[in-house]
């Protein structure tokens, strides 16, 4: 009965984590709009965690912004004065989060006070119109939009510098090779190898692996930089960087970025049967580089993460992919708690993993993401004038429905 309730909050603790690091780099992500608004001196009406009721809301008396914490913890927004350029005024600010006994602000000639009279608010000025998201410049607005996925994509490089200085890069490491007598010893992995680099290029994902194997031929020879355990005379192990030009035991053929299995089997790794259905015994290892060459790996190592998002887009569009590997938000909060629960290294590379997700995928040319705000930010730039407001607002509400709608089949499939 203990184990069991212990393991019931365990898994509650775990799927609460997964919230917060969505949660922080949503935020994170709206700061970073945030930011780059207040640089460039766009009005801003709030900035908000979370959605739904306020728990918590304070209005800067100085520049009438509001600051909210909400009920729902899957998000937040940066709203500027606006934004979609439908408004002819802006909406009258909410009450002070003060008592009415608190003393009203000070106002001078120049800058009237967010308390001031309401039909200010209704019938703005000239001046505070030029302030407004569609008011500013092609170019600023680009700045703002792009600032949210650039902010996410520090943070995500920040987290993944710190893991691979702490514990080290993960690797793909053999487990166990099927014993053959038809290659001899020197042209195959041994277990526990280590694999750091093939052909002269680094590794860093699977897709690395399969990338430098593909297309290649049963009998042809690829060299391998490997991490090799080796036993001395006293029984102490170490471990050794060493060549070894490895001898293709079968053909491989890449169909897709989810079927490596010719790849593991060219490579002579065992292949186990299970109840599940069986697999190859790889395994993962964590390996220590020196400094520079651990900051180098840490920027790769996120550029090779985007570059797996739009590998996937490529493979889904052009059918080689089903959308049974992809997942949605119960699946991506499933997946958070279990990998972040694990262990704090688990916690930061999959925050990381996220951040560089979050970033690639906001800048996609997709109807209601900042990518397409900017595709449509920057033909208003080269036409001259912006495409109708109420056509492009039709279009963003219809591809956030639509988002909705994929993020929730794709939910679904991971069911059936």
């Amino acid at each position: 009965m203990v184990n069991n309730l212990l393991s019931a909050w365990s898994t509650v603790g775990s799927v609460l984590l997964a919230i917060l690091i969505l949660l922080v780099m949503i935020t994170v992500h709206e700061f970073g709009h945030y930011i780059a608004g207040k640089i460039l001196k766009f009005k801003i009406d709030e900035f908000s965690i979370g959605f739904g009721p306020a728990l918590f809301k304070r209005r800067s008396k100085r520049t009438g912004e509001l600051f909210a914490v909400r009920l729902i913890p899957l998000g937040g927004y940066c709203a500027f004065a606006g934004e979609d350029g439908l408004e002819e005024a802006p909406p009258p600010p909410e009450p002070f989060a003060e008592t009415a006994a608190e003393e009203p602000p000070a106002m001078s000639a120049e800058e009237p006070s967010a308390a001031s009279a309401q039909p200010a608010a209704h019938a703005p000025s000239e001046e505070e119109k030029s302030h407004w998201f569609v008011n500013r410049r092609p170019w600023q607005r680009i700045i703002v939009l792009l600032a949210g996925a650039l902010m996410n994509y520090l943070l995500a490089v920040l987290l993944i510098i710190v893991c691979f200085f702490a514990y080290g890069q993960t690797m793909v490491a053999v487990y166990e090779v099927e014993p053959t007598e038809e290659t001899a010893a020197e042209y195959c992995l041994q277990d526990r190898d280590i694999l750091l680099r093939a052909e002269g290029k680094n590794l860093y994902l699977t897709t690395d692996v399969a990338r430098v194997l593909n297309g290649r031929k049963t009998g042809e020879r690829v060299t391998f930089l490997v991490s090799r355990l080796f036993m001395d005379e006293s029984g102490e192990s170490r471990r050794e960087e060493i060549e070894v030009e490895v001898q293709l035991r079968a053909d491989v053929t890449v169909e897709n970025s989810a079927d490596f299995s010719s790849v593991w089997r060219a490579l002579g790794i065992r292949y186990e049967e299970t109840e599940e259905g069986g697999g190859y015994l790889l395994a993962s290892a964590l390996y220590r580089f020196g400094f520079w060459e651990t900051l180098g790996r840490s920027f790769m190592y996120s550029f090779k993460i985007a570059g797996s998002i739009f590998q996937i887009l490529g493979e889904l569009l052009t059918g080689r992919l089903g959308l049974s590997v992809l997942g949605g938000p119960v699946s991506t909060i499933a997946i958070t708690s279990q990998v972040a629960g694990s262990s704090f290294r688990g916690f930061l590379e999959i925050a990381g993993y996220i951040g560089v997700n979050l970033a690639v995928f906001n800048l996609l040319p997709i109807p209601a993401l900042d990518g397409s705000k900017i595709v449509f930010t920057v033909i208003e730039w080269i036409r001259g004038k912006p495409v109708n407001r109420k056509v492009e607002a039709i279009i963003h509400f219809a591809g956030l429905i639509f988002l909705l709608g994929f993020a929730v089949l794709v939910d679904i499939l991971q069911f059936v």
